[in-house]
Order: C-alpha cells, then structure tokens, then sequence
C-alpha cells in the first residue's frame, strides 16, 4: 500500500473532470484566497521572515544529513522515558503494528489525531479490515470520513465542501455512527462545530487507545510535537490509557532548541496565525498524566529512496503547512483529488513520485501537474525548491521509458527531429515544408496572437493533447535562411512578398 489512491486515473484525466465541477472550483477559490491572505498578513509582520527561512531550512537539512545517528538517539531517548519504539518498513508493518497494540488491549475502536503519515499508509482501512474502527476526531477529517470522501487538502482535508454540504452529511451519517445530529442543525460554522463536539466527545471519553502522528520528533530529549487548533489533539493525547503514534523518519530534528524557528514558521505559513493555538508534547511516559503505554512506530515507506535522490531530498524537509497548494495556480482550479493521494498540490505532485517511483502511470503524471510558476518556492517555509525538483523529476520520467519496446509519440517526435536537425538538407527542406503549412494555416486560422501572428488551432492525433490547452504559432511563411538569401545576409531592404518594406540592413 502507498500514498496513492487505488484506482484514481492519471492527473490529466482527473483534473478535466475536476475542472467541469463550478461548485469545487467556486469552493476552492474561495478557500485557498482566504488562507493565503491570512499567511501573508502575519508573514508581513515578521522582518526578518527570509532568515526564518533559512534557519528552518537549516534545521531540517541538517537532521537529513545526519539521520540515522539522529534516528538512534530518538530510540534511545523514547526508550529510556518508558516507550516502546517500533521500526516499519513500509505501510504493511506499521498497520499491523498499530493493529496489534489495538488487540492486545481488546479493543475494536481507536480515535485518531489529524495524521498524514496514517492516511499514507492506509490506516484506517487496515484497522477496519481488522474489525477495528479508526474514528477521525479532527474537524475536516471528521467531514471526510463521515461523507466516505477523501481528503484534498494537506491542512483543511475537507476545503472542497462548503457549509451547507457538510450539514448534509452531518444530518445524513452522524446517528449511524454515533450522536446524532440535531434535527434543526443550520449550517452556520459555530452550529457545525458544535453538532462535531458532542458527537465526538462520548467518543473521546470512551476510547482506550488513541492514535496520533506527529509535526516534530526531538532525538536529544525523545519529545513528540503535535501542533493544532481545535484541541481535540490534547483529548487523544491525554485521555486514553494507550497512545500509538506513527512518526515519519523525516520528522525529527536534532535539539529541543531546533523546535524554535519551527515552531514560528509553521503556524504562519498554515494556518496564518502568529502560534497555534495548541501545542502538545510528550515524553514516553508519565506515571499518573496521561496514556500510561506509549508506542511510536517510526515509519520509512520510501523515505530512504527519496533520501537518495540528491535532488529531491530537499522534498523530505517539507513540515506540512501547506502553503504551497494555497497559492498554486493549478491545485486551485482542480483541487485536491486529481492528485490522487493524501500528498496533493505542489508539495505532493513530487513526495509522491519520490516515495513510490515513477514506474505507476497515476505518479510519473504528477510532476507534469505545474506550470513551473515558482510560487510554490516563494512560500516554502523550508525553502524546497519545488519547480527544480518537478523538472528533475520529469527526466526520470522519460528515462524510465528509454528502454520500452514501442515508443511513445513524444519519443518518436524528439527522434525524428534529431534526425532532421543533423543535417542541412534535410532541414531546408523541412523549412520549406512548415513555410507551406504556415501559409495554409495562417489563411484557415482564427485566432491571432500578440505581434500579429496566427495561431495553428487544435492540431490532430498526438498534438491534441498540447495544443487544446496551448496556442501554437503558425510557422512563419518564410524561414530564416529564405530572408538570409533575399536580404543577401540582411545587407539590402527587408520587404515581404507584396514589396512592403520591412525594415533596412546595415
């Protein structure tokens, strides 16, 4: 099991679905413009916001190039507070691990703190197949479980529903699983919100065992940190008797004082807000305060081989603010399930390649999901350079298919030009040829570009797929060597066909 979502088509094909569905596109703008203003408000107040950066950069980088000796003191740390550490090598051994702690305890519900590294692996389906149900207790992700959904967004999972959809599901699914809903429930946000509490908390003071992920892992003193806003982190992490956590290697850092730029990035590059509103933190165990059995499970699941990529490591530093989708050109008009994994937007169209390879067609579509803006790397908290690693990543793409027995358009495209490139012959005469089809284009074309010249339209077979989103320039009537000859290299009068002068040689 990966990242991905079973099934889901490749980006293109998603995205031209997502793309006729207004009210998404509606929600979306709405949303993403909204978290965007509010980070670039609170980012504004902070003068020295470009050193922040680099420091948090730094941090991360600098746990990277040294993480298994950090990895170890992370153990040794956890291990000596009182808890038990587990090593997964993929979402396989974590889901049976989580499982088993859930058995060993006799238990056929655990709650859940809002956790990527979980939706990663598929956890939640694991536990269901092992007659364990896996309840989401943060807001959106409540919204997305309860409407049998997935999430499209890294920070608010269910931003592609609007208010008066989600009292739908509300009335519709809540009294299966639980508390109902109240019958007159509006849609206003503090109704919602409220229908949500009472619904989860006989949940919260039923439930023995608790799952969690978490934003930091502190090697020197063994600390977890979960950052959030609703509070309902704190109930997981505190109420139950057992507390599981499943912690991508990715996720520590060296000291207590690394948490410091950290800690001041992340709130104002997610949620816009100068601190989260809680901050928890946890030590193995505390004899009276709080879950008296602690697991952590550290989870690879393709962190290593994206480890190895000297390029796209730089991806593994990315602490999930999100920032990135919200000011992306493409996710905002697509939204969050044409990416096909719980790593959506820019940030996911290369962690997912990276964890998973480009061999699936659904992945090795994701790093062709940009335009290559750069805005994504303007936001960065952590400065991943997003546009440099999706054009890397688009090389492997094609390298990957070097050896396939029948060539793809493009490969047979890029041969047949390198053939008529090298030599001079043959590229006259293929300038002659587009001078021609310039000629027929430009008389049955209707769209004409800036400077005056025509476009080719939606050419047929293979180009469709370029030219239905793109305008393609007609050739021009005459090549440059045509001018060169006529102009006798520039030196006489530039006039075109009818005698018109053009412009004057030196």
């Amino acid at each position: 099991m990966s990242g991905t979502f079973v099934g889901m088509p490749a980006f293109p094909t998603a995205a031209r679905a997502a793309l006729g569905d207004t009210q998404l596109r509606s929600n979306l703008a709405h949303a993403t413009h909204t978290i965007r203003d509010k980070r670039a408000a609170v980012v504004a107040e902070v003068e020295e916001w470009e050193e922040l950066r680099l420091a948090g950069a730094g941090v991360k980088e600098a746990a990277l190039r040294d993480l298994a000796t950090h990895l170890e003191t992370l153990e040794a740390s956890l291990t000596r507070a009182g808890a038990t550490v587990h090593w997964a090598r993929d979402a396989a051994e974590a889901c049976a691990i989580v499982a088993q702690v859930a058995h060993s305890h006799g238990v056929d519900e655990v709650v859940k703190v809002k956790s990527m590294a979980t939706g990663e692996i598929g956890l939640n389906e694991a536990l269901e197949a092992e007659g364990i149900a896996a309840w989401e207790t943060d807001l959106a992700e409540l919204i997305v479980q309860l409407g049998e959904d997935l999430p499209s967004h890294i920070l608010v999972p269910a931003i592609h529903r609007n208010r008066a959809e989600v009292r739908e599901i509300f009335l519709r699914r809540m009294g299966d699983v639980g508390r109902p809903a109240p019958a007159d429930l509006t849609d206003e946000p503090a109704v919602l919100a409220g229908a949500a509490r009472e619904h989860l908390r006989e949940k919260f003071l039923r439930a023995k065992v608790a799952v969690s992920g978490a934003n930091f892992a502190v090697a020197d003193t063994g600390t977890l940190v979960v950052v959030e806003s609703e509070g309902n982190g704190r109930m997981c992490l505190t109420l139950p008797e057992v507390l599981v956590s499943v912690v991508g290697i990715e996720k520590v850092v060296a000291t207590w004082g690394d948490l410091d730029p950290m800690l001041r990035l992340l709130p104002r590059s997610s949620t816009g807000e100068r601190m989260n509103p809680y901050t928890s933190t946890w030590s193995g165990v505390t004899p009276g305060d709080g879950p008296q059995e602690v697991h952590v499970v550290l989870l690879d699941n393709g962190r290593t081989r994206a480890l190895a990529d000297d390029v796209g490591r730089q991806a593994l530093r990315c602490i999930r603010c999100s920032a990135c989708l919200n000011v992306c050109p493409v996710y905002e008009r697509v939204g969050g399930h044409a990416y096909g994994s719980v790593y959506p937007g820019p940030i996911g169209a290369i962690l997912n390649p990276l964890l998973n390879g480009v061999s699936d067609e659904q992945t090795a579509s994701l790093p062709y999901a940009s335009s290559l803006c750069g805005a994504c790397f303007e936001v960065c908290p952590v400065r991943i350079d997003i546009p440099s690693v999706l054009v890397d990543q688009r090389a492997q793409v094609v390298d990957s298919h070097r050896g396939d027995r029948i060539p793809k358009a493009e490969a047979v495209a890029m041969k047949a030009a390198a053939w008529t490139f090298s030599d001079a012959r043959r590229l006259g005469l293929a300038e002659r040829a587009s001078g021609l089809a310039g000629r027929v284009m430009g008389r049955f074309s209707r769209t004409t570009l800036p400077g005056g010249r025509t476009a080719a339209g939606r050419l047929p077979g293979p180009a469709a797929g370029w030219t239905g989103a793109r305008d393609l320039p007609a050739p021009p009537k005459e090549s440059f060597r045509e001018w060169w000859a006529r102009t006798d290299g520039g030196t006489h009068d530039d006039q075109d066909e009818s005698g018109t002068t053009k412009g004057g040689g030196s």
